[in-house]
This record gives structure tokens, C-alpha cells and sequence, in this order.
């Protein structure tokens, strides 16, 4: 079944996030800090070897990396035009307002918005999701269900609970992905899936930047290019073959 592996994926990532809230509130402050900046140069190295495929892989082709370019710029345009950002924020918000107590402070929203992110953009959602629409196989999920598990225990410790809310993320992206892999499996080629994997990596280095405190980049914003990569990477190909 092509769900199997994204709800072994939900399943860790609650999981982990029941330990990681037990934990927290016996971790000192700066240990939680740590926990998000050791998170933040995990992702800021997974996202710039992501991103440097388009470069350096042997499925890239000539022109692949500026479609790549054209599709983050065309997709954060259409990001802020639809407002993601803003969207993803409400969401977490509006859990926030309803989850929170009144006697200390929440951090909800901040945990379900970089946590849905992080679990959502890498390599293995998109390859893991991929396979297993299109074969079955639940291997690469599974690992990824494992990093996912203990990523959630450190983001939970340093964000709290709203971590937890990432698995609905998880099950809808991945869902979704699997399902149209399923439907659409004569489509996807490794030149196309380089391309989708790039412009994550892309994505990926803002939530870096965010975990690090170094700019507070609206990813959720950039989300669009993971669609349009392999659309234009389609339109270099055709390109190619005209000027061949």
C-alpha cells in the first residue's frame, strides 16, 4: 500500500514528540538552544548537499540548474502572492490559541510551523514517497521515520508539543505525494526527481537560517518551486532538443 510508509512516518513522529515533551521539562534552557542549533547545522549541511545535485549529480543535465533557479524564483512569487507563509502561521496559530494554557507561555505554532517544515521538504520525503507510490517499497521511509522519531524528541524538548502537530503535515505532504507518484509513476524519471530534490535543498537552507536565528525566512512561501522544478525542467529539456 502506498500510505504504509507515511504512517509509520506519523507514527514516529509522535512518538518521538511524547518523549521529547517529557524530556523537556527536565532540560535546561541552554541545553534546549543547543538541541535547535545543533538541529539547524544538521539541516543548513543536508540542505546545501541537496541543493549542489543539480550540480554535481550525474543524472544533471545542461540547463537543469536554471530551471531549478527559475523554479524557486517562480515559486515564491506565487508563494507570496497566495500568502503561504501568512497561512501556514494562521494554522499553527489558530492551534496555538486553542492548545495553549493560559499560565505560561506556548511556543505551538512555532514548533508545528518548523517541524512540519523540516519533515517535509527533505530528500527522503520526496524519494521515500516517491518509491513508495510508485513500487511500494517502504525502505527509504522507514529510515526516514527513524531520523523523523529522533529529530521530534530534540524539537519537542527545545519547541514543546506543537511538534506533534507536524504529523498531520507529514500525512498530508507525503500522502499526497505517494498517491500522485502512485498515479502518475510513468512521469517520474531521475532527472525529474534531482530537480524537486534541488529545489528542496533550497527551501531547505531557509528553515536552516530560521533555526539558527539568522534570518527569518518565509519558506513555506518557496513551497510552489517543488512543483514547478520538474515542469521546467521538462521546458530545458525541450529547449535541448530544439537547439540540438
Amino acid at each position: 500500500m502506498f500510505l504504509t510508509g507515511t504512517l509509520l512516518n506519523v507514527a514516529t513522529v509522535l512518538v518521538g514528540t511524547a518523549v521529547g515533551v517529557l524530556l523537556g521539562s527536565h532540560v535546561p534552557s541552554r541545553v534546549n538552544e543547543a538541541l535547535t542549533t545543533g538541529l539547524g547545522f544538521f539541516t543548513l549541511l543536508l540542505a546545501i548537499s541537496m541543493g549542489l545535485g543539480v550540480f554535481t549529480s550525474p543524472d544533471a543535465r545542461a540547463g537543469d540548474d536554471l530551471a531549478v533557479l527559475a523554479a524557486v524564483l517562480g515559486g515564491v512569487a506565487i508563494g507570496e502572492l497566495l500568502r503561504l507563509d501568512d497561512g501556514l502561521e494562521w494554522i499553527g496559530g489558530w492551534f496555538q490559541r486553542r492548545l495553549a494554557t493560559s499560565d505560561r507561555p506556548s511556543r505551538i505554532a512555532e514548533g508545528f510551523v518548523t517541524a512540519s517544515l523540516v519533515f517535509c521538504v527533505g530528500p527522503l520525503t520526496i524519494l521515500g514517497s516517491l518509491d513508495n507510490g510508485l513500487t511500494g517499497d517502504v525502505q527509504l521511509l522507514a529510515i526516514k521515520s527513524l531520523l523523523d522519531g529522533v529529530a521530534s524528541i530534540a524539537f519537542a524538548a527545545a519547541l514543546g508539543p506543537g511538534v506533534g502537530l507536524a504529523a498531520i503535515t507529514v500525512l498530508v505532504v507525503q500522502g499526497a505525494i505517494s498517491a500522485g507518484a502512485f498515479l502518475l509513476r510513468e512521469a517520474m524519471d531521475p532527472p525529474t526527481i534531482l530537480a524537486i530534490t534541488s529545489a528542496g535543498g533550497v527551501i531547505l537552507l531557509g528553515v536552516a537560517l530560521r533555526l539558527l536565528q539568522l534570518k527569518m525566512v518565509r519558506v513555506a512561501s518557496f513551497l510552489p518551486a517543488l512543483i514547478l522544478a520538474p515542469l521546467f525542467v521538462r521546458v530545458a529539456e525541450a529547449v535541448r532538443h530544439l537547439l540540438a
